[in-house]
């Protein structure tokens, strides 16, 4: 499903689509394996400052920032047009997506200048120190300490599931400062460079990936952080947090609803091929009304985001945003495991895709991977307590 826009934004999408057929990334630089989310191979540094000197990496920015002042219609168009495409921006989606827009909202002018541009130039990567082992989504509940001492920061304790940390250069690590106040204060952002002495990031393989590892322990013993790459104020780190996060839910909606609707795809290819026992997938009854609820779930999603989208051009609050992520996230899971169940064990095979489903994996590896996208920007158990809170009005547990 594409909508048109007014003839305006319709020369937007145009100018991008002819710009990325000329300067994208080819299938095979796509398709090349990478070790972690902050694994900047030699091309895509190139392709993200390729973004940034057209004014294509972040559209709704000003051109001295690798945009081009694009109005919040543009910016959907934007992200429609790369998630239809499945062209990341860039490959450390945290360090772009995340910190970038935290150090522009909460840095200094010489932290800007330090690693603003040098993080839009893909000159170096970044991993997010939230998640502990006692504070996972509950992140007010972290204990990784940091203790004043003269110009710089004591920083002890750890940190876990911290996509690259192995392999990224410098780490926007939330940690807390006062054990006096009420949890949700006392938290401060500091920005921690990841050779400093102290500092150990322990990778773990995945199941679906045993070669590509993503996750990591952090471990911080008596790591010293300069007071200057402080971000934003002592014990004020809380509102970094949420504001970290809400730059990881914007636009997010936009890749669920093609996630789902590239599912949707592969679900009615599936429905051709030959079923145990005779005849076709698709002649069982079952799976044509789990399809049919798939194609159903997916315009649902497209039709509650530009409604939020709507409210939000309007000036008002969309609860809708917190519905989307859940919605979203589950429909995807949901999707994929339809796929899997029917298909059995071919699900393994990795021919059995149909082109341009996905890049890779078979569908039991995709449908495994999917149970990850109901956890970052808030998982699918806070969500439902956001909704229930903020846009039900029921009590807090």
């Amino acid at each position: 499903m594409r909508l048109r826009y007014g003839a305006g934004e319709e020369a937007f999408r145009s100018e991008l689509v002819s710009w990325l057929e000329s300067n994208a990334p080819s299938p095979e630089q796509l398709r090349m394996p990478k070790a972690s989310s902050a694994d900047l191979q030699p091309w895509a540094r190139d392709w993200q400052r390729r973004l940034f000197d057209a004014g294509w990496l972040v559209p709704g920015w000003p051109p001295e920032l690798g945009g081009r002042d694009a109005s919040p219609v543009e910016q959907m168009i934007y992200f429609e047009e790369m998630s239809r495409r499945e062209i990341p921006r860039s490959l450390n989606p945290q360090g772009l997506g995340i910190i970038a827009p935290s150090i522009r909202d909460y840095g200094t002018d010489a932290q800007q200048q330090q690693f603003l541009l040098p993080t839009l130039r893909a000159e170096i990567s970044w991993c997010l120190g939230m998640s502990e082992p006692t504070a996972g989504s509950d992140l007010a509940s972290l204990r990784t300490r940091a203790v004043r001492d003269g110009d710089e920061f004591v920083v002890n304790g750890q940190k876990v599931w911290t996509s690259g940390a192995h392999q990224a250069d410098w780490c926007l690590c939330f940690v807390r400062t006062n054990t006096e106040v009420p949890k949700h204060k006392g938290i401060t952002a500091l920005i921690v460079d990841m050779t400093t002495p102290g500092v150990e990031a322990r990778p773990f393989p995945e199941l679906t990936e045993p070669d590509f590892m993503d996750f990591n322990e952090v471990f911080f013993t008596d790591a010293r952080v300069p007071m200057a790459n402080l971000l934003g104020e002592v014990d004020h780190g809380w509102p970094i947090t949420q504001g970290s996060l809400a730059h990881e839910r914007a636009m997010l909606w936009i890749d669920y609803a093609y996630n789902v609707e590239r599912s949707l795809r592969g679900l009615v290819a599936l429905g051709a091929e030959p079923r145990a026992g005779g005849g076709r997938i698709g002649d069982d009854a079952v799976y044509r009304d789990e399809v049919a609820s798939v194609a159903i779930d997916a315009q649902a999603l497209l039709c509650m985001g530009f409604r939020g989208f709507s409210k939000f051009m309007a000036g008002k609050s969309a609860p809708e945003h917190s519905l989307l992520k859940l919605f979203g996230s589950e429909s995807v899971q949901r999707s994929l495991a339809i796929g899997t169940s029917a298909i059995g064990a071919a699900g393994l095979d990795r021919n059995r895709l149909g082109p341009r489903l996905w890049r890779d994996g078979a569908w039991l590896t995709q449908w495994m991977r999917s149970f990850g996208g109901t956890i970052p920007g808030g998982t699918s158990e806070i969500q439902r307590n956001i909704i229930a809170e903020r846009v039900l009005g029921l009590p807090r547990a």
